[in-house]
């Protein structure tokens, strides 16, 4: 996982480094291929500057402003050279062209546009009609741009002297914003290296930043959290059953084991084949509840789904634990029926319904000592709700979070008959049937167990 680890940060820090070097590379070529021409358009406007100051000191003798082109003129160019034409109409001005080695169509230009350039390797020629007092004339001024070689040789050096700077603080960044990026990860790594199924009680420490990586420390100590749960689940159960299922065994055969050690009478053969019986049927009524556990866990499409009236199913369930505890206290609760009675129906299989139901409140009678148990109906256009509500024993509060393990018992129940396996079972139905099932309770207090199952309309065929 380290190595998977540095190996993601490696490419970050590549990509990071070729992205970074690839903007300079672009911006750079960018430089290097535009500063020419734009130090041609500066050299052609010196040129033209110069071509315009030269004819004004000779052809027009222009003392007044000969200081000011002192300045212009302080410093030669390279190869400069100026030259004047008289223009005239009947000329061709080949012959011109030819002695400076130019084509003819730059004196077209600049008899046509007053202005023409050229270049010839590094020379630069810059023509200009320039109308004096002896006539208007095409002046031509010649230099060579040493400026713009040096310039570009310079610049190429810079240019690569900037890359290699920028690919060295780029190194140094990418290198440095990775790890800094990648530390949390490998605090976390290290930390989840820790924990195995010895100490799922660990957890990852969380940041208090609010970021992803908050987020991610979040998702895992939930998951943690789920793994710890489910773990705990599972020794709950192999120990509660292997409690449960050894119980029934063990007296069986040690009553067989009694019968066997000598003779006995007929009347003891028959008490202890009763007792080795009656220990038979909790041990298939044990058997038989696991079966139904294990049934219901699955997604349910092997059982037949029916529209049915919830009201009708509980009055069902109501005569169903009557019979069974006459000394029930039962009040059913109608008065948040909907006038309208299609909001009653919903989509389920009614025998696993009457099952999960009549648990619920057969448990309700039995853990509040057949005192009253009201149970109320009421419905909305998405939803039936069910709450059944005792004045028994309640839950002990830290015992809440294992109802729903098979077998499990609180504390409090010692003087109460039962397996630990109605809670399951009901859960594992209403899941089934896509509700949802919540309890509440308070020790010495009471229970409430609410029951929400979709209506028929939203789960119409």
């Amino acid at each position: 996982m380290r190595t998977n680890l540095m190996n993601t940060q490696t490419k970050i820090a590549s990509m990071l480094i070729v992205a970074f070097l690839a903007i300079i590379m672009l911006f750079s070529g960018w430089v290097y291929l535009s500063i020419p021409g734009f130090l041609h358009d500066y050299y052609y406007d010196v040129l033209e500057i110069r071509a315009l100051a030269a004819g004004k000191m000779e052809l027009d003798k222009d003392e007044r402003g000969l200081n000011d082109l002192r300045s212009v003129f302080s410093e030669k160019l390279m190869h400069e050279q100026d030259y004047f034409f008289k223009i005239d109409v009947a000329k061709d001005y080949r012959q011109e062209a030819d002695s400076l080695d130019i084509p003819l169509s730059f004196f077209e230009a600049v008899l046509s546009e007053h202005n023409a350039r050229h270049q010839d390797n590094q020379l630069f020629y810059v023509g200009i009609v320039y109308s004096s007092k002896q006539g208007d004339y095409i002046v031509i001024s010649q230099a060579q741009d040493y400026f713009e070689e040096n310039f570009v040789a310079y610049l190429k050096k810079t240019l690569v002297a900037a890359i290699i700077i920028a690919f060295c603080v780029s190194l140094f960044i990418a290198v440095y914003y990775s790890r800094y990026i990648f530390k949390p990860l490998r605090e976390i790594t290290e930390k989840v290296q820790q924990i195995s199924s010895e100490n799922l009680h660990l957890r990852l420490d969380s940041r208090n930043s609010n970021d992803e990586m908050d987020e991610l420390i979040h998702t895992f100590n939930d998951m943690l959290n789920r793994i710890e749960t489910a773990f705990e689940t599972q020794n709950n159960f192999i120990s509660n059953a292997s409690h449960e299922l050894r119980t029934p065994l063990t007296a069986i055969i040690g009553e067989a084991d009694v019968v066997l050690s000598k003779e006995r009478t007929a009347k003891e053969y028959v008490e202890s084949i009763k007792i080795m019986l009656e220990e038979a049927e909790k041990l298939d009524a044990k058997t038989n509840a696991l079966l139904s556990l294990a049934q219901t866990g699955f997604n349910g499409k092997i059982q037949r789904f029916e529209r049915l009236r919830i009201d009708q199913l509980i009055w069902d369930v109501k005569n169903t634990v009557e019979k069974l505890n006459p000394e029930s206290n039962l009040h059913i609760d109608m008065s948040l029926l909907p006038e309208d009675p299609t909001k009653l129906k919903i989509r389920g299989n009614e025998q696993l319904l009457h099952l999960a139901l009549a648990n619920i409140i057969a448990n309700a009678c039995k853990y509040s000592n057949n005192r009253k148990v009201s149970v109320s109906l009421g419905a909305s256009d998405d939803h039936v709700v069910i709450v059944v509500k005792d004045r028994g024993i309640g839950i002990p509060p830290d015992e809440l979070k294992y109802i729903y393990d098979p077998f499990f018992r609180a504390s409090n129940t010692k003087n109460y008959a039962g397996y630990g396996i109605g809670l399951p079972l009901t859960r594992n139905i209403i899941k089934m049937h896509q509700g949802k099932i919540s309890v509440s309770s308070l020790q010495d207090g009471g229970t409430t167990v609410q029951l929400t199952i979709p209506a028929w309309r939203r789960n119409a065929e």
